[in-house]
């Protein structure tokens, strides 16, 4: 007589096997991630030429990625002034990364509180925020270097980033680290390549790249992860939450002030950057592969979409 197991055993055992099944894989991705940082990593303070005076003839980032490029503004700028434009973007964008690295290092200090400190996981967690402090630091002394003043968010996006801070956890927390990674993580791998980018921000570029992408990879990780078992209604609020994220991440990139520091006409710019479908076009293709992850994990509902559309990133 064969003997029959219970269902419910059944599925408890499966349930088990799969959960140890992904412990493992998380644990080997958080230690591919350490081999990968312990053999691939860079001293800013040493890697970027910090001395080398300023050429006023180069560009702060790809001219195509400023907000007037293709305008019929930008067609009446002189080289001079679209590459002073240039640099003001490149800090401003740089500005919003310092903001937004520093609520990522508060979420992930957050999450992994009082966590196990011998798990790879604990220690990957620890050494993306040893990145991020020296990504800050590279940003703040690139922005000094471009002639640029610091471009702060405005005060009520400030405000909203230190709720989030304080408050956010999980899948909304690791989705929006991505969003704002993956829209810099294409845009700088067309300013290092550019020959017409200041040299030291090509180099900062490539660093931000190459360690970033391994900050990509775990919040994916740690996105999937934390939507496991996820029902419709915890769902459907996460994706807002990362949609509206997103929304005043993109948006604080290009501050308006860039406009009257460079001596143009502020309403007129702002006019023509907001019909600038060359400029959204660009952060559509950005943000391709980061849309159909989002899709993937179920986090692309109609109200998300919204402010997506709105951030002109679908």
């Amino acid at each position: 007589m064969t003997a029959t197991v219970p269902e419910h055993g059944l599925e408890a055992g499966d349930v088990r096997h799969a959960a140890d099944r992904h412990a493992a894989d998380r644990h080997d991705t958080a230690e591919r991630l350490l081999r990968s940082s312990a053999e691939l990593s860079f001293d800013p303070a040493t890697q970027v030429d910090w001395e080398t005076p300023l050429n006023t003839d180069d560009h702060g980032m790809s001219p195509e990625w400023s907000s007037l490029y293709g305008t019929a503004y930008w067609a009446e700028l002189s080289e001079e002034k679209r590459t002073e434009l240039t640099r003001h973007e490149a800090a401003s964008v740089a500005s919003t990364g310092i903001w937004f690295e520093m609520i990522l290092q508060q979420l992930v200090l957050r999450d992994f509180y009082a966590k196990d400190p011998t798990d790879p996981s604990f220690q990957w967690a620890l050494t993306e925020i040893a990145d991020e402090c020296r990504h800050s630091i590279m940003f703040a002394r690139g922005s000094a270097k471009l002639g640029a003043p610091a471009y702060v968010p405005k005060r009520s996006t400030v405000a909203l980033g230190r709720f989030c801070a304080a408050t956010w956890r999980g899948e909304a927390a690791y989705a929006s680290i991505l969003v704002a990674e993956e829209v810099l993580d294409v845009m700088q791998r067309d300013w290092m390549r550019d020959e017409r980018v200041a040299p030291f921000v090509r180099t900062i570029s490539n660093i931000h790249v190459v360690e970033e992408s391994r900050h990509m990879k775990f919040a994916r990780e740690e996105t999937k992860e934390n939507l496991r078992g996820a029902g419709p209604v915890r769902r459907r609020w996460q994706a807002l939450a990362v949609a509206m994220a997103a929304y005043f991440i993109v948006t604080s990139m290009w501050n308006e002030q860039v406009y009257a520091n460079v001596g143009l006409d502020t309403r007129r710019a702002l006019r023509e950057a907001a019909g600038n479908e060359h400029h959204k076009a660009l952060l559509r293709s950005s943000c391709a592969g980061l849309m159909e992850f989002l899709g993937s994990c179920g986090l692309l509902t109609r109200p998300a979409l919204y402010f997506y559309r709105r951030a002109n990133l679908i």
